[in-house]
């Protein structure tokens, strides 16, 4: 079995919406990026204002006669061990982008990645053993030596999840669930041609 480069024709055979204006999209592209890293964003950065640091709330001396400033308490952001003033609180750095620019921005990087030579097809992608040396060895015969491979298919099989899970330079994922990031991140694309109807119903206007 091997792999053949997806061109521009075969994609528009396979009914993909490509686009190949060379403006058109881009701005899509790295709002989706953007907003996906984000996402991503825990946003749990916290500090404590003077209300919430530990303290007695006691003077810590008297108002009027020893000479210096007056002090209210112990907990102000002037004092050791007091609040922080203006510092990082809980946020949400989320990001919405809306579907239609996921849409176009989905169709540009695959579209790009086609024009590039990058995305091969396969009849089917199973590794019957389950073992990763032998995920390797076919993963190396259909994509050659590169650094990063993406397996884009239908649902894989339980041996060949198993054989891939300990491979961090290539990942098995639906035609469902690849997303714009991942298709601009791995080196190669391996889609198994089943799954170019999936692609084909996402990249539709």
């Amino acid at each position: 079995m091997a792999a053949k480069t997806l061109n521009l024709e075969a994609a528009k055979s396979a009914n993909l919406t490509l686009v190949e204006d060379a403006e058109r999209g881009r701005q899509a592209v790295h709002d989706v990026i953007v907003a996906m890293q984000a996402n991503r964003r825990s946003g749990s950065a916290n500090t404590k204002t003077r209300g919430e640091v530990s303290g007695t709330g006691k003077k810590p001396y008297r108002q009027k006669g020893t000479g210096n400033a007056r002090q209210g308490g112990n907990n102000p952001p002037h004092h050791e061990g007091g609040g922080v003033a203006f510092g990082p609180r809980p946020r949400d750095y989320s990001k919405k982008v809306n579907r239609s620019i996921r849409r176009l921005a989905f169709s540009k990087a695959l579209t790009a990645r086609i024009e590039a030579g990058d995305v091969l097809t396969v009849p089917s992608f199973a590794v019957a053993d389950g073992k990763t040396k032998s995920f390797v060895k076919q993963v190396d015969d259909l994509a050659g030596d590169v650094k990063r491979v993406l397996i884009v298919g239908g649902e894989f099989s339980e041996e060949t999840k198993r054989a891939a899970r300990n491979v961090p330079s290539a990942q098995l994922i639906s035609a469902h669930e690849v997303n714009t990031e991942q298709l601009l991140h791995y080196t190669k694309i391996l889609v198994v041609e089943p799954a170019l109807e999936t692609l084909a119903a996402r990249t539709a206007n």
